[in-house]
């Protein structure tokens, strides 16, 4: 007996998907098309977030384990390439939300209070996977926390604040997992939990820092040339020593940078992304151009939105109470999860100035 072929109407659901659309009425017929696009657009944003979920805990489950194949690593940066992709489509989103002029949509708005966007818990559990910690968020500006808001109007639980409360029970988060990764990086060709350990990470920090001031002091060099009055002269030297000061600070493993885990963890970021043509170095820059590149996205989607808000809506109070735009902007601002990954940018030195490596080989670099 052959099996029953499907249909592709049936693969996709395609009836049960199409009648979706139908908001608080549950008939579609009884609204306007601005407010359908509106609760479709909301509805393709849900679709796009439950596949970048799925792939961020792909990535979390990769880096979790004790050791990482470099055929994982490649399957991790794809995974980040698809995730960017789906953000920047996310984006584009937007342009069908701005054909809805405020007019239009304020024959509707009402009817939404006290909903509000906040109140995806996708959203949410995005921020939470990717490493976002509660004492980073910022207020509403409204009472109660970002968890209280997500849930029923009586303060009991619901789908939404369940998802979320699951959410940050499933760790550890992609942010955490890749720290732990990164912090096993073998410098100078010697492992983080063999004896000489620290011998090696503090050999290369001394060399990366040294070979950072003398790039640092060629800058200042060439930018004094231009510079007449001894004040401006003076105050051009601070500046470029505060910026050698920085360095030392990153990398000095102090209580308020973080200590020696958080030091060796900003070593291995800085050794990956000096050498990263070496040829096992290569899937692990790979790994961290991408986790820089969905990061941007990220931050990008979140401007973006604040753009269409205000456009469409000006500076109104959201209709869950929120400070609206000022809310969306402030989080554009300040979401960063991988600030460390950021921070390295302005302590990384061209090719030609890094210090040389003590073990070559070890990476599968061929010498001479």
């Amino acid at each position: 007996m052959n099996p029953r072929r499907p249909n592709y109407w049936e693969y996709i659901r395609v009836e049960e998907l199409l009648a979706l659309q139908g908001g608080l009425e549950g008939d579609e017929s009884q609204l306007r098309d601005d407010e359908v696009m509106f609760i479709t657009v909301h509805q393709v944003y849900e679709l796009w977030f439950k596949l970048l979920l799925r792939q961020f805990t792909t990535v979390r489950n990769l880096f979790s384990g004790p050791r990482v194949a470099e055929t994982e690593l490649a399957d991790a940066v794809h995974g980040l390439r698809r995730c960017v992709v789906i953000l920047r489509r996310c984006v584009e989103h937007f342009e069908v939300m701005e054909t809805l002029r405020t007019r239009e949509y304020l024959e509707f708005r009402d009817k939404l209070t006290p909903a509000s966007g906040f109140q995806s818990a996708q959203m949410r559990q995005l921020e939470i996977l990717l490493g976002l910690e509660d004492a980073e968020r910022i207020s509403l500006g409204v009472e109660g926390s970002y968890l209280d808001a997500l849930r029923d109007h009586d303060g009991k639980p619901s789908p939404a604040s369940a998802r979320v409360e699951r959410q940050k029970r499933d760790g550890p988060s992609v942010r955490v997992a890749i720290e732990d990764w990164l912090r096993r990086t073998p410098i100078d060709g010697v492992a983080a939990d063999e004896p000489s350990a620290e011998e090696s990470l503090a050999g290369f920090t001394e060399a990366y820092a040294q070979a950072h001031a003398r790039e640092v002091d060629r800058s200042a060099h060439a930018a004094l040339v231009h510079v007449g009055s001894a004040d401006e002269r003076r105050r051009l030297l601070e500046r470029y020593q505060r910026e050698k000061d920085s360095l030392t600070r990153f990398l000095g493993g102090s209580a308020e940078e973080g200590g020696p885990a958080r030091r060796r963890l900003r070593a291995a970021l800085l050794f990956i992304l000096t050498y990263q043509d070496l040829a096992l170095l290569a899937w692990p820059g790979a790994v961290l151009d991408g986790l820089i590149e969905l990061e941007q996205a990220f931050t990008i989607f979140r401007q973006r939105h604040a753009r269409m808000v205000e456009r469409v809506i000006g500076r109104r109070t959201g209709t869950g109470g929120s400070a609206g735009v000022d809310y969306l902007d402030q989080t554009a601002l300040a979401y960063r999860v991988f600030r460390d990954l950021w921070a390295v940018r302005t302590y990384q030195l061209r090719a030609s100035a890094a210090p040389a490596l003590q073990n070559p080989a070890f990476y599968g670099f061929a010498v001479g």
